[in-house]
């Protein structure tokens, strides 16, 4: 193996020019001896992703990627050095005071016009990108019954009901033995009301309820959750109570959740594809187990494909407080205006005083397959999860649980969990989801398709069954970002008018985390 290495003409990538490291783009990594052109000879053994000294580095001495302070030298680290983890003493957090609120104007280009997607448009305005009957739950306790009647409605109904994509349970473990009206507790709330608002369940939804919960439906749903139900009467909504005196025996309640899933399903399956403007699409980025060519490879690519869609006059999500922490000035002075900038301040203040209670050093973060894929610590983590955001200019920020009101780039304030993060960008509105992975992760979601970004092609070739893009071929130098990026886009647009992803052929789905 280290002769086929040595053979292997060694590449490094660095970020910027004023970067004082740069990382190895070889597959397997560079043996010790390896000479990069240009560049140092190698000193020891480097994985792939992980950092090489591109010049003595003194104990002390910052070390920069991205044209960022990443860290300081814990030891001299020579030229040619492997700098990770345990080489590098962490930076501060910066300030939340004095940042720049509004500075930086960056052109986008001109509106791109002409793009469209067939979905399914909602009564509200709103446009999915699936056709799904959805089933709200009240209280975990009735999950086991849903469950069991989710089969049986697959099984026995679906088939007859061809324009409707799938059954969705929208299962959680809220609603009962919680202090419901304490501090904080409106936020699961809205963010499941929210979530059983979104678009790909046609303005309409079922709800099974066990019956002395304390998340009754009528408190998760008032009247006029759905404004374009109104007329139908006081309750917007068909609901199941399990407790209900008619329901005698488990086979009476299967029975009465497949009797109200069946008009559900006649009506959704009145609906057909029509062609919409790129501009109501609701997309979510995100980014999982990632690794160092996250911010090299993946994100670039998606940052200049959300750039497409801000331009096409979509909606266009971003997220994660601790992973976009540490770039909070590049965050505040892309605020289309102050207002916008100090929401995003206080939404990071709040998330770092929630840490602070809880005594979790923002280190924490960065878990032991980031570490392995070369990222240090949450710092140069944050520096490759913001590019995915783009260039845009910040219209607008969604606190955890609301539905997105405004068009263009949004900051949803989520935590950077890949399953909360989901959860609350359901709730937010996303009707497609687009997901960057180095290490590589199944996650996926049941209420919207999700696009999986691998940032290596040897992870593409070995998870091929799994991952929907490949963009390692910018490493290799195949491609460039401009064009990944208008690849992404395209895809996008082919997944949002019915091409079927991985995760929704294999059925890979996470549970909601309120």
């Amino acid at each position: 193996m280290a002769q086929d290495l040595v053979q292997e003409t060694p590449r490094l990538i660095s970020m910027n020019a004023n970067d004082n490291v740069a990382i190895v783009a070889n597959d397997f990594g560079l043996p010790a001896g390896a000479a990069a052109p240009g560049g140092p000879t190698l000193r020891e053994r480097i994985p792939q992703g992980h950092k090489v000294a591109l010049v003595d580095l003194p104990k002390g001495t910052p070390v920069r990627r991205y044209d960022v302070v990443i860290g300081y030298a814990a030891e001299d680290l020579p030229a040619g050095a492997w700098v990770n983890e345990q080489r590098l003493d962490m930076p501060a957090p910066p300030s939340l005071d004095g940042l720049p609120l509004a500075t930086r104007k960056s052109p986008l280009g001109g509106a791109l016009d002409g793009y469209t997607f067939e979905g399914f448009r909602n009564d509200d305005g709103s446009v999915g990108t699936r056709n799904l009957l959805a089933i709200t739950t009240t209280v975990q306790c009735v999950s086991g019954v849903v469950e069991h009647a989710v089969k049986r409605i697959r099984t026995e109904l679906l088939p007859r009901y061809g324009n409707v994509d799938d059954v969705v349970a929208l299962e959680h473990i809220y609603g009962c033995g919680v202090a419901i009206d304490a501090p904080g507790a409106e936020i699961p709330i809205r963010t499941l009301r929210n979530i059983s608002l979104n678009p790909n369940f046609g303005g309409t939804t079922m709800v099974v309820s066990l019956g002395c919960e304390k998340l009754q439906p009528e408190r998760l749903l008032p009247k006029g959750a759905y404004p374009s139900r109104a007329a139908m009467g006081a309750r917007d909504y068909d609901l199941v109570t399990l407790q209900d005196n008619s329901h005698v025996g488990f086979e009476a309640m299967i029975s009465s959740i497949m009797q109200t899933a069946e008009q559900h399903l006649a009506r959704l399956d009145k609906r057909r594809r029509q062609t919409c403007p790129a501009s109501d699409l609701v997309v979510g980025l995100q980014c999982g187990g990632s690794d160092a060519f996250s911010g090299v490879t993946a994100n670039p690519g998606l940052g200049f494909a959300a750039d497409l869609l801000v331009r096409a006059g979509a909606t266009v999500m971003f997220s994660e407080n601790t992973e976009v922490r540490d770039g909070i000035a590049q965050l505040t002075a892309r605020a289309v205006n102050e207002d916008v900038a100090r929401e995003l301040i206080a939404e990071l203040g709040w998330y770092d005083n929630y840490l602070e209670r809880g005594r979790v050093d923002r280190s924490a973060n960065t878990t032991p397959g980031n570490k392995k894929g070369g990222l240090s610590n949450i710092v140069e983590k944050a520096m490759g999860s913001i590019v995915k955001s783009g260039s845009a200019p910040i219209s607008g920020v969604v606190r955890p649980g609301e539905r997105a009101k405004t068009k263009g780039l949004l900051y949803a304030a989520t935590p950077a969990s890949d399953f909360v993060c989901g959860t609350l960008q359901l709730a937010a509105g996303m009707n497609l989801h687009i997901f960057t992975t180095g290490r590589g992760t199944p996650y996926g979601l049941a209420a919207v398709p999700v696009i999986k970004v691998a940032t290596r092609s040897e992870l593409a070739r070995r998870w091929h069954d799994l991952m929907d893009v490949d963009t390692g071929c910018i490493a290799s130098g195949e491609a460039t970002i401009e064009e990944t990026g208008w690849q992404l886009f395209r895809t996008m647009l082919e997944v949002a008018s019915g091409r079927q992803t991985w995760t929704e052929k294999w059925r890979l789905h996470n549970s909601l985390a309120l």
